[in-house]
């Protein structure tokens, strides 16, 4: 326990490095930051939505630099194949020996950070390239597997605007994603200070704070992190309290939801709480890190009904409905 303490207080230390060095480049977007970098920790991947122009590739690329992983960026377009994100295996030929023989050549999934810019402008049978390397962490070719290199992270964006000539994600692919992050425009001094930024000679040089081993470290000390029974319980009740055909379920969420979400939203909200835990500089989940985490790890797990279309009710007036609810159960004094 000692030494999961000092990891955890290194840990703090490398998160805060983090922060401020992507705050020399990055205008704002705190709370996006944070929630990446939970994911990064919780070995989770991200679905970012935004309007074009908000830095969401650039706040990938500076991540990346920050932390000593290789990165690679994959445009997704109308005729993007499956090959061309896993590899393909192609004919060469060897002078000396006068032979010829398969060797595959990797695609641009071979990285320890992918941006799939764009992901739902690609059809399904692309997007599910993806499926494998999120959820295995490894590609198979022509039957053989391969291990990617840990850590290993998928960070997709997709545009809220545009919605011709696109190919929305399934439900079941959603779900592979642990947040749904929604990037917001900047306050009017933060864009200000982009327009001085971006319009002048104005240059950074990030530093690397923290390598791939040490957040490999940090992710296995993320997982022990305790969590008490009634945040577990917590946890449950609003997960469950959102599928509306349990008995439980409110009124409102039989009206309006069409499916709940599944048993992975649990297990993203115990995870993620665990690190937003120790970023606080705390050994133990609460509840208030359960409630932060709730938009992004449900949004993109519950189904409207056609009635809550009609009357614009978004999932996220839905979810903070329910937390408003929920009644939490009182901690177990030991």
């Amino acid at each position: 326990m000692q030494n999961d303490a000092k990891q955890a207080q290194l840990l703090v230390k490398a998160y805060k490095e983090i922060t401020a060095e992507i705050g020399r480049f990055i205008v704002g977007q705190e709370d996006v930051i944070e929630q990446l970098m939970i994911a990064i920790l919780s070995q989770g991947h991200c679905l970012l939505e935004g309007v074009p122009g908000l830095a969401k590739t650039m706040m990938v690329r500076c991540l990346a630099d920050v932390m000593n992983l290789s990165f690679r960026r994959i445009q997704f377009t109308p005729d993007l194949m499956p090959a061309d994100i896993t590899g393909t295996e192609i004919i060469q030929e060897d002078a000396t020996k006068k032979t010829r023989e398969l060797v595959f050549q990797k695609g641009p999934i071979f990285a320890q950070m992918i941006l799939a810019d764009e992901i739902n402008r690609t059809p399904p049978k692309t997007q599910a390239a993806l499926l494998e390397a999120m959820q295995e962490h490894s590609v198979t070719i022509g039957g053989k597997t391969m291990k990617l290199e840990e850590p290993f992270f998928v960070l997709a964006t997709q545009n809220p605007i545009e919605q011709e000539g696109t190919y929305p994600l399934p439900e079941a692919q959603q779900d592979r994603f642990m947040f749904h992050v929604k990037v917001t425009y900047p306050d009017r001094d933060q864009e200000r200070l982009i327009i001085d930024r971006t319009t002048s000679g104005f240059e950074v040089k990030l530093n690397q704070v923290i390598k791939g081993t040490t957040i490999i470290e940090c992710q296995k000390v993320a997982r022990r992190v305790p969590v008490p029974d009634h945040v577990t319980d917590y946890v449950l009740d609003l997960v469950r309290f959102c599928r509306p055909r349990e008995k439980e379920a409110f009124g409102f969420i039989k009206e309006l939801i069409e499916w709940g979400p599944g048993p992975r939203a649990c297990q993203m909200l115990i995870l993620g709480g665990k690190v937003r835990a120790l970023l606080r500089g705390r050994l133990h989940v609460s509840i208030d890190d359960i409630k932060a985490l709730a938009l992004p790890v449900l949004r993109h797990r519950m189904v409207p009904t056609f009635n809550a279309e009609a009357e614009g009710v978004t999932i996220d007036d839905i979810v903070m409905r329910v937390i408003e609810q929920i009644r939490p159960r009182k901690a177990k004094v030991i």
